[in-house]
């Protein structure tokens, strides 16, 4: 998988899957666009793998939308940022479901409409790969905010698919189980908690944040040409179970 010469918008790449899945895009010949809230994430990538940066918070609609349009052109898009808020469902608010849905779908729907409306009018191909979970096929308990968010992530990818596989875009989608990020260890640090989860994985281990990128390069990669519209779970067995 070769992308000399390839530019490429990474959302959420301060931390976890999205710092392993520049760093990777780097060292295979990418000019990576690492795009994260925390300055000093992305002070410390830059200087490892010489991405450019930008800080901002995709919260903010209207502000992802500029940011984005300032990012073009680039040839690929990895839609990685995404938070979660944990609280029993009775208890669940509707700020925090707002600002979940607000990250974690609306912000890619956002900024994959700004870059394919450029590849459109440039009539240029592209590939997408939106960053989900299995939280959108399985309810998890306190997760009410983050599975709903998941689950309308995978029905915009294939809607995406769909509309855009005409015009030359793949939009695909990575579903990993739960990955030792730092969000992911601090949500599932709690051995009792993470136990049955564990058992549940064939391969009986998480995942870690390279075993997610590794699935988002390959989806990105000329090698999937024929992949799109796909949800692939990066599970270690945990949805044949």
């Amino acid at each position: 998988m070769d992308f000399t010469g390839k530019r490429v918008l990474v959302t959420g790449a301060g931390k976890g899957i999205g710092r392993a899945t520049c760093q990777q895009l780097a060292g295979r010949g990418a000019q990576v666009i690492a795009w994260s809230r925390d300055p000093s994430d992305l002070a410390s990538l830059a200087n490892g793998t010489g991405c450019e940066t930008l800080c901002a918070d995709l919260g903010d609609a209207q502000a992802a939308l500029d940011h984005a349009a300032r990012t073009l052109p680039v040839d690929m898009l990895v839609n990685c940022a995404g938070i979660v808020r944990v609280a029993p469902f009775l208890e669940t608010t509707l700020q925090d479901f707002h600002d979940t849905l607000n990250t974690n779908t609306v912000a890619p729907m956002l900024i994959s409409q700004v870059v394919a409306r450029d590849w459109v009018a440039r009539n240029v191909g592209g590939a997408i790969v939106n960053v989900s979970s299995i939280a959108a096929h399985f309810g998890t308990p306190h997760h009410a905010a983050y599975c709903a968010s998941k689950a309308a992530l995978d029905a915009l990818t294939r809607v995406m698919a769909v509309e855009l596989g005409p015009l030359g875009i793949r939009t695909n989608s990575a579903n990993p189980v739960v990955t030792l990020s730092p969000m992911g260890i601090k949500t599932w640090s709690d051995s009792q908690r993470a136990g049955p989860m564990l058992q549940r994985i064939p391969l009986q281990r998480f995942a870690q944040p390279e075993d997610v990128a590794d699935a988002i390069l390959f989806l990105l990669s000329d090698e999937a040409r024929m992949v799109n519209g796909v949800c692939l779970d990066v599970d270690g067995g945990f949805c044949a179970s």
